[in-house]
């Protein structure tokens, strides 16, 4: 799965529209945090603009603030619409300042939200529509990055601590649609099912998706591996 290519760096430089390299990951502890500052280096070594925007950031970008707001208000779940709008005002607010490539961690698609905020699959399958109306004209690849979630997790566990499991168990748990969730087991077997869920999902999008099994891979093969597929969306991109 490494590349073999002479040089990690693409033939050219990111050209027109903005592109949003959306990281996600199908469970806690499979590296794609680490992968989002690998790749967010690897376009800043190319010369292009780039917005690294954290999974925290959702909290504290002024384009998000309504989400943040309507998440503190009592409900813990922010309304669809709402994602859509604020997706919009950040892609608009990259685009005036030039930004050539956005890398977002856990932002796009907001998958896991709304499966914990008990939405179904049409209605997910709908606001995805939204969502891609809303982020265009931006070029949008979604690297997904998987792996099993009961290793995924204990690695998160062996990582985090025994208060981090207690504290994701407790949160899952607390949410409409993840309420069947008691244990790391049972948060394993959700996690399988939403895995599922968002590569159909996904599939049904106009969005390149790069699943990317990271079983067996370190960090840097990994980053390898995803900076590989993404020269040719980068080299072949049409201003």
């Amino acid at each position: 799965m490494t590349s073999t290519h002479p040089t990690d760096h693409p033939a050219h430089p990111p050209a027109r529209p903005l592109h949003l390299i959306a990281v996600a990951g199908n469970s806690p502890g499979v590296g794609k945090s680490t992968l989002c500052h690998s790749l967010a280096d690897w376009m800043r070594s190319t010369g292009a603009t780039v917005d690294h925007f954290e999974e925290a950031d959702i909290l504290t970008r002024p384009a998000f603030r309504p989400v943040a707001e309507e998440f503190a208000n009592g409900s813990h779940s922010v309304r669809p619409e709402t994602l859509v709008a604020a997706t919009h005002a950040y892609l608009t607010e990259s685009r005036a300042a030039g930004t050539d490539v956005l890398v977002t961690d856990a932002l796009l698609p907001f998958i896991p939200s709304l499966v914990a905020w008990g939405h179904d699959e049409p209605t997910i399958a709908r606001f995805l529509g939204e969502l891609a109306t809303a982020v265009e004209p931006a070029r949008v690849t979604v690297v997904y990055v998987q792996d099993d979630p009961a290793t995924a997790l204990q690695r998160a566990v062996d990582r985090e601590g025994p208060d981090w499991e207690n504290w994701y168990v407790t949160k899952l748990a607390a949410s409409p649609g993840t309420r069947s969730v008691h244990d790391l087991p049972s948060a394993a077997a959700h996690l399988r099912h939403e895995t599922a869920l968002t590569h159909r999902l996904l599939a049904a999008t106009l969005w390149k998706v790069l699943p990317v099994d990271v079983a067996g891979l370190d960090a840097h093969q990994t980053a390898q591996h995803v900076r590989h597929h993404l020269r040719a969306a980068l080299t072949n991109a049409t201003p």
